[in-house]
């Protein structure tokens, strides 16, 4: 096999097209385990996600289409050949000036938040039985606050800056201490609906106002 090219740290999809392909919840499984666990087959990617071996191809070849999964040796032998990520993350657009960009950007990320609530609740389902040092680790919390757009702005490249010191851990496991596993950690901010203000009713005038 070939020497395999570092693997970029981002993806980032701007096509609706890409946005709308990736919002699957299959493909999302698969490009996640892509990351981790690839490279792999049709045929170990269904003995992962449950799915079938056909369904994992099409899934496969959806992702290549758009840049989000590769043949790891094109010109190997055998019929069914390994797949491989194309990077590290994937990125889309917070904002769009265009209509279809913005929406199928909307779209795909309601698809990651229940994805990510489907596998919490999962994960909260097992939770008991971890050993106690775990889950008094975990985090279930939130908190309140008052932003300026700026202010949220750095709050979270000050939370990614601190998160980074760890995510190497994800490409080389030498460098997982004794005892870590893989803890997903969501990051979560949204500005929130204002409330509606509504005016009190004026009362009807009485037959004596009149």
């Amino acid at each position: 096999m070939p020497e395999q090219k570092p693997m970029p740290s981002k993806i980032e999809l701007t096509d609706p097209r890409a946005l709308r392909a990736y919002a699957h919840p299959t493909r999302m499984t698969l490009a996640g385990l892509l990351r981790r666990e690839g490279p792999f087959t049709a045929t170990r990617a269904a003995e992962l996600t449950g799915e079938s071996v056909a369904s994992c191809s099409y899934h496969l070849r959806i992702l290549a289409k758009y840049g989000l999964a590769e043949e790891a040796d094109p010109d190997g032998p055998g019929r069914e050949k390994p797949w491989r990520a194309t990077a590290d993350s994937t990125n889309w657009p917070g904002y769009s000036d265009d209509p279809a960009v913005a929406e199928a950007a909307d779209a795909l990320t309601l698809a990651v938040a229940e994805n990510h609530f489907a596998r919490l609740t999962k994960a909260l389902e097992a939770r008991r039985d971890l050993p106690r040092q775990w889950q008094e680790a975990e985090r279930f919390t939130d908190t309140t606050l008052y932003l300026t757009p700026q202010e949220l702005a750095d709050l979270g490249e000050r939370m990614d800056a601190l998160l980074a010191r760890y995510t190497d851990r994800g490409a080389d496991p030498s460098l997982r201490p004794e005892g870590a596993r893989r803890v997903p950690y969501l990051q979560i901010a949204y500005v929130a609906p204002e409330p509606v203000r509504r005016e009190p009713a004026r009362p009807e005038p009485r037959e004596e106002d009149a």
